[in-house]
């Protein structure tokens, strides 16, 4: 048997790499389709392959479609690559002497048997001092070789990393920037830059010269970060820390249990999505479906077929924009979802001819008033949550009550144009659950949807009651995300 020739060998094994790292993608939700695999796989044949930088920009221009995806991309690409080629941790720069030095040392004790990443006994040939020394000289000369190499030894010599420890690298990276003493490297280097300049620097001059080290600082942190990553790869498997290190897309995170982080996320993520909503619902207006047949229209173009009805006339719909009133439970336990579903009606309240938002706990306020006159939608709804009058008696959920106050006061402004959708879990305290107004509410509206952030699997249990208000609902929709929130507008549309 011949061996394969030794390009088509190396093609061979970048298509295996590719759609290994294309499979890991998909399983952390980002969607690539086959064309854009064949695009990766078409746009790689054109880098340099020893660039990592270069390599994983040419795959996120063919993968990447949101830019929200971009963090879990990120992620899966120093996780899935860390291991696969040292070719990716060089880079340019490489013939400098200490940066050969380092890589020396570094093998020299991997045939002692010392693992590159194992614990913390690699390094030992070097001193802290000798470490800091190459530390400064690295980020005064800005050279990124080096910068590699002392990021290596200062993680096998201070992070005390130990096999099999379930340790997160946070710790890690903390115990090893804390032996550095960056910010007195800092200060180091500018009090040398002072010395080295001819004139008393400006404050110009000092700012930037401050910002260039402060840059190489955090590509030195950047570096250390992939070390870590690489060893706790090694120690623990690719697949594992993919699964650990896997966070959710932004169109999937909880709102319910959004973290500070995945809620800023969130917030950026609504508006693109609210643009395509928008124009979703504009265009199925537009587009809308014939009306019913125009008998007397038929009958005289039939006469130019003979009397044959070869081309049925139809009354063409004059849609109207609907109204809309949402009425949303901003209690504790729902209140982010009711937030960021507020920040979507609102954003697409143009394609309604009204809107109109009510809010409750215990008690009932219309809260359209905070909205008018207000570009910053965040504003109203911090507004909402801190003028608003939903409190009765105890401030715990009463449904039963809020939607009594709701009939009483406007019930009558309903009506056959009029979309209304309830926002909140249904978690009733065991109250009564007055499940006849939402009976008067669908007999009188257009549509009434009721939107629940919980999972199904969780409703109908302990104080939900979501099942008695759906007999009287059009539809009963999960609404955890904002993937599902898209769903049900589309569907409202």
């Amino acid at each position: 048997m011949t061996d394969l020739h030794p390009e088509r060998a190396a093609g061979e094994a970048m298509t295996e790499l590719l759609a290994g790292f294309i499979q890991e993608l998909r399983q952390a939700g980002l969607p690539v389709s086959l064309t854009e695999n064949l695009d990766a796989m078409e746009a790689v044949k054109h880098i340099p392959l020893e660039d990592r930088e270069a390599f994983k920009y040419a795959l996120a221009a063919t993968l990447v479609k949101n830019n929200t995806h971009w963090r879990a991309f990120e992620t899966v690409f120093e996780v899935y690559f860390s291991l696969r080629g040292s070719q990716f941790r060089m880079g340019d720069g490489g013939d400098d002497a200490l940066a050969q030095l380092l890589e020396e040392l570094e093998q020299q004790e991997e045939m002692q048997g010392d693992g590159p990443r194992n614990g913390s006994g690699g390094g030992e040939s070097l001193t802290p001092e000798e470490i800091a020394e190459m530390l400064y000289k690295a980020l005064q000369r800005g050279d990124d070789a080096l910068m590699r190499a002392v990021a290596r030894q200062a993680v096998r010599r201070f992070a005390g990393m130990e096999p099999g420890r379930p340790v997160g690298g946070t710790y890690y990276l903390y115990r090893t920037l804390r032996n550095l003493d960056l910010d007195a490297v800092l200060e180091k280097l500018m009090n040398q830059a002072r010395q080295d300049s001819p004139e008393a620097l400006s404050p110009l001059e000092e700012r930037l010269e401050h910002d260039e080290y402060q840059s190489r600082i955090d590509q030195l942190k950047k570096e250390i970060e992939g070390e870590i990553r690489r060893a706790l790869v090694a120690d623990r498997g690719v697949e594992a820390m993919a699964r650990t290190l896997r966070k959710p897309l932004p169109e999937d995170v909880d709102f319910m249990h959004a973290s500070r982080e995945e809620m800023a996320s969130l917030r950026k993520a609504i508006y693109p999505l609210t643009r395509k909503l928008a124009v979703r619902l504009a265009r199925k207006r537009r587009h809308g479906r014939k009306g019913p047949l125009d008998f007397r229209n038929t009958v005289r173009h039939s006469l130019s077929y003979g009397g044959v009805p070869a081309e049925p006339k139809f009354k063409y719909p004059r849609p109207t924009k609907p109204e809309i009133f949402v009425i949303a439970d901003i209690s504790g336990s729902v209140a982010s979802f009711a937030r960021f579903t507020l920040h979507l009606v609102y954003a697409i309240s143009g394609q309604f001819s009204k809107v109109r938002a009510f809010v409750f706990i215990d008690g009932l306020d219309e809260v359209t008033r905070l909205f008018e006159g207000i570009d910053d939608i965040a504003e109203a709804v911090h507004r909402v949550n801190t003028e608003a009058d939903v409190v009765w008696v105890d401030g715990h959920s009463d449904y039963g009550h809020a939607f009594e106050v709701f009939w009483q006061r406007y019930g009558k402004e309903i009506s056959s144009k009029t979309t209304v959708m309830i926002l909140g879990d249904a978690r009733n305290n065991y109250h009564a659950s007055q499940a006849w107004v939402l009976k008067e509410i669908e007999k009188r509206a257009r549509h009434l949807y009721w939107l629940n952030p919980e999972p199904k699997s969780y409703w109908d249990t302990g104080d939900s009651i979501v099942g008695e208000y759906a007999n009287h609902c059009d539809g009963t929709f999960e609404c955890r995300n904002l993937r599902q929130l898209e769903k049900f507008v589309d569907y409202l549309a």
